[in-house]
């Protein structure tokens, strides 16, 4: 009896235009045959602003190379700039 345990990036979204969303899968076999799938979600940003409105982007350098590509590829510089007004725009007064 042989376990393996893996795991994988089994779903991508852009949801809300900015917010990645990945869902990691974890997949463990007996075998050969999967007897246990688990799921954890994250939700990636382009940014964050400080109190004093000062923007830093989001340090993806961790994420697999799928995700990094699917960053890379939608937070252009505009987004960002809309990104961040909008977080701007729901600061609370």
């Amino acid at each position: 009896m042989a376990l393996t345990k893996t795991t994988e990036n089994d779903k991508i979204e852009i949801v809300n235009r900015w917010n990645i969303q990945v869902r990691k899968a974890t997949i463990v076999k007996e075998d050969g045959t999967e007897i246990s799938r688990t799921f954890k979600r994250k939700i990636l940003v382009p940014g964050s602003i400080d109190g004093s409105d000062n923007w830093t982007e989001t340090d993806i350098s961790g994420e697999d190379a799928d995700v990094q590509a699917i960053c890379n590829a939608v937070w252009t510089t505009t987004l960002k700039n809309e990104f961040k007004q909008n977080l701007i725009d729901k600061k609370p007064v």
